[in-house]
């Protein structure tokens, strides 16, 4: 990929294009027929785009120290006036083809000031962009959240040509996921950043889909216990003395730390999105064990990137007292994006980026809302009625059902819980 063509590919990415309308991606469903806590909150959303600066970062891919620009999608609760404007978001496929997304936010809209707010940040796969998932970010604030999504540099699609050069930056990835998690936690704490004022920076979680899971595990205790024979098998390295450079390089914790290592203690969640790695074995199983943030997993037990029975091996490792695994049967990989922009549709690889073949992506997006929400209610906002939801029959036919219109989960209108089933260990926050 030339130079100019990957500054063309980040310009149309992170600039508003007017020329272009604006795509709406979900049309309306009725909300009798919709998991009742992936409704809209009280709160409404303004959303701005930032940069965050991580000075002296060691890049692998050119063996020495920069500066690594972050740029990040954060929205939270706002009071909205008159003049205000709806958001778009701007990104391209992985074949490069921009579009233009209609958002139900408002950009650059005042901060609603009279509460602080827990943050969560938001953690894409490899490769993807940091409104990938905008309809969680957007659902998050409108309940009192400040959700803060990154592009990770080198992981994204407008950096990485997915045809010539699909795994270029995938030793970066490796290496600075759970360290970029880290970093934005620690950018808001800085008394100059902005919305320090409305961001609870000693309450935080994080969520990540595929290698944003790989490093969100990471962020929370799941120290990275890289195996010889795996490192050689991802990074093609066939020499022992540079395979045990690469372990010394990738085993760190906790956002990058090598010895001693000390989970931040706001992080008080995690979400895992079809976490890769765990198929691998990346992760110590002591260190599993011994993690104490509650950690919700979401998996496909049709997934074929980052493997169920992996997914299902960093569940039963995980040691934190309130655990949870929401699987969708018959689902592969792609449990996070939101739905294709129309211009996806006309390329396979692009397409395969959104589609899952026997899904409506609408319909997942609105069960992440709300098993999201639960999530951070619960363990956050530590508020008492919100775990009901998350202390569930194993398959909503199993539940106890209330009235006819009630599925036997909580919050699942009847006949409309199908396709799911859920296990857990549940501690009261």
């Amino acid at each position: 990929m030339t130079f100019a063509l990957l500054s063309g590919l980040l310009l149309a990415a992170m600039t508003p294009n007017t020329d272009r309308a604006a795509e709406q991606l979900y049309p309306a469903r009725p909300a009798a027929l919709q998991p009742s806590l992936s409704q809209p909150g009280p709160y409404a959303v303004g959303v701005t785009t930032m940069q965050a600066v991580h000075p002296h970062q060691w890049e692998p891919a050119s063996q020495r120290h920069e500066d690594r620009t972050l740029v990040l999608e954060v929205w939270y609760p706002a009071t909205v006036a008159v003049n205000a404007v709806p958001a778009t978001y701007n990104n391209v496929t992985k074949s490069g083809l921009p579009f233009r997304l209609q958002g139900h936010a408002w950009r650059d809209a005042e901060a609603v000031q009279e509460h602080s707010f827990p943050l969560v940040v938001l953690s894409h796969g490899y490769t993807g962009y940091r409104t990938l998932m905008f309809y969680l970010g957007e659902h998050l604030a409108s309940h009192g959240y400040v959700v803060a999504a990154l592009d990770h540099p080198h992981s994204t699609n407008a950096e990485i040509d997915a045809v010539q050069a699909p795994f270029q930056g995938f030793l970066n990835t490796l290496y600075h996921r759970s360290r970029d998690q880290q970093f934005v936690l620690e950018h808001f704490r800085q008394p100059n950043s902005p919305l320090h004022r409305v961001i609870d920076t000693d309450t935080a979680a994080v969520i990540g889909y595929s290698m944003g899971g790989y490093g969100a595990i990471n962020t929370v205790g799941g120290c990275f216990d890289f195996p010889a024979a795996s490192i050689q098998a991802l990074t093609g390295s066939s020499d022992p003395e540079q395979t045990a450079a690469l372990q010394q390089l990738l085993n760190s914790c906790a956002g990058g730390q090598v010895a001693d290592s000390q989970i931040d203690p706001a992080w008080q969640a995690a979400i895992a999105i079809a976490p890769w790695g765990g198929q691998h074995r990346l992760f110590s199983a002591s260190a599993l064990q011994q993690m104490q943030v509650p950690i919700m997993f979401w998996a496909g037990d049709q997934d074929d990137v980052s493997d169920y029975a992996g997914m299902q091996w960093l569940y039963d490792h995980s040691g934190s007292p309130s655990k949870y695994l929401l699987t969708y049967h018959h689902a592969r990989h792609n449990i996070a994006p939101h739905p294709a922009p129309a211009v996806a549709r006309h390329d396979a690889m692009d397409f395969a980026h959104y589609h899952e073949p026997s899904w409506s992506i609408q319909s997942i997006n609105a069960i992440n809302q709300h098993f999201a929400l639960a999530m951070l209610d619960c363990h956050l906002k530590k508020m008492a009625e919100q775990c009901a939801y998350l202390q569930l029959s194993p398959t909503p036919g199993e539940g106890q059902v209330t009235s006819p219109e009630q599925s036997g989960w909580p919050g699942f209108p009847a006949r409309y819980d199908t396709g799911m089933s859920w296990q857990f260990r549940h501690e009261a926050p």
